[in-house]
């Protein structure tokens, strides 16, 4: 047990299946990595049987912490937090508190997910709102970082800039980019577009510190004009729901064009390994796993109808953000942009709360 280095939580009854996708995708994650200790919340008894219907035969993977109660994905924010006290989630999440894991995750109902972790954890100070932030994949053979993606609905100019700076933290931190690039979502790339939030928000971008390339289009996420592209949690999460029903369309009309006749069927066989390779780069399994920035504590969330080989992308994202030290750089990087004159740096910053500049 020493050998385990890497501790998560997982809040295996949440999803829309549950077990039958959590057990398996984690002991096939613990077969991958020896020094991650795999500590799977809630129903103890139906975990123990699960283990067994999957044919698990070492116990030195993981512990159980037991939950006995699980929220569902209908179930209200108010009735997670105040009702549910021992649910899987909120154990999952006490465990980060707790220090006995440095990771949790669930693909269970995002709002109670993001409320629970938010109480729980508490947020980062300098940051109001914690966002959604996961990577699309791009032209260039990357993924641009896009947030928010759902947490949150109406969103203040400086709470988009207190995205930025949280994404900004996130690229360095676990992709080793000292500036990344950062875009704002807006319906053109002119100083004039958008809304007055977008504006004022695209204002004290320009006045950050970071490096804002200014406003940036839907198509410049799958581009890859920028590495981190800002929105609020309404825009951002019609943007990802788009793309992942665009890429399923995309995939059913494929299939029934070469199943159509018998010339097609030749055809589809001859370009099998092409769509093959196609189909591996289009997969949205293969980014599963948000991150919940801006918390006292690194916070996954797997979509909720991922499958096991999907759930297994969100558990590698949650050990990676472990390893390395997601939350210290985030912490220190929001500091660092926090400064009022203290440290002497070459650019300025700015001031998430008053949102002024502030001179080195």
């Amino acid at each position: 047990m020493s050998q385990k280095t890497i501790r998560i939580a997982i809040d295996c009854m949440g999803g829309d299946a549950g077990l039958p996708v959590t057990i398996p995708a984690a002991m096939q994650f613990s077969q991958r990595h020896s020094d991650t200790l795999c500590l799977l919340v809630g129903d103890a008894d139906a975990i123990l049987a699960q283990l067994a219907a999957e044919g698990n035969r070492s116990d030195d993977w993981y512990q159980i912490l037991p939950a006995s109660e699980v929220v569902t994905m209908d179930d209200s924010v108010e009735v997670a937090l105040r009702r549910k006290k021992d649910s899987s989630m909120r154990v999952a999440a006490q465990a980060v508190k707790d220090g006995l894991a440095g990771a949790c995750i669930s693909a269970g109902n995002t709002g109670a997910w993001m409320a629970i972790s938010r109480y729980v954890l508490k947020t980062l100070d300098g940051i109001d709102r914690p966002a959604i932030a996961a990577p699309i994949p791009n032209l260039k053979g990357g993924a641009t970082t896009v947030l928010d993606l759902g947490a949150n609905v109406d969103c203040s100019a400086e709470h988009l800039l207190q995205f930025a700076i949280m994404g900004t933290a996130l690229v360095a931190a676990v992709d080793g980019r000292e500036r990344p690039t950062v875009g704002l979502l807006n319906i053109g790339e002119e100083v004039i577009k958008g809304n007055d939030v977008v504006k004022q928000a695209a204002e004290l971008l320009r006045h950050s510190g970071l490096n804002f390339q200014g406003n940036v289009e839907g198509d410049d996420i799958c581009k890859g004009s920028v590495d981190i592209v800002v929105c609020d949690g309404f825009v951002g999460n019609v943007v990802l729901k788009s793309m992942e029903g665009l890429a399923k369309m995309v995939a059913s009309m494929l299939r029934e064009e070469f199943t159509r006749d018998a010339l097609s069927m030749t055809a589809g066989l001859v370009a099998k390994p092409v769509l093959k390779r196609l189909g591996k780069r289009v997969d949205n399994r293969q980014y599963n796993g948000a991150a919940l920035l801006g918390l006292r504590g690194i916070v996954i969330k797997s979509h909720g109808s991922a499958d096991a080989y999907a759930y297994g992308y969100a558990l590698e994202r949650a050990r990676q953000a472990v390893k390395n030290g997601l939350l210290e750089g985030t912490t220190a990087a929001i500091a660092r942009l926090q400064c009022h004159g203290e440290d002497k740096m070459d650019e300025p910053v700015i001031d998430v709360h008053s949102s002024t500049l502030s001179p080195q």
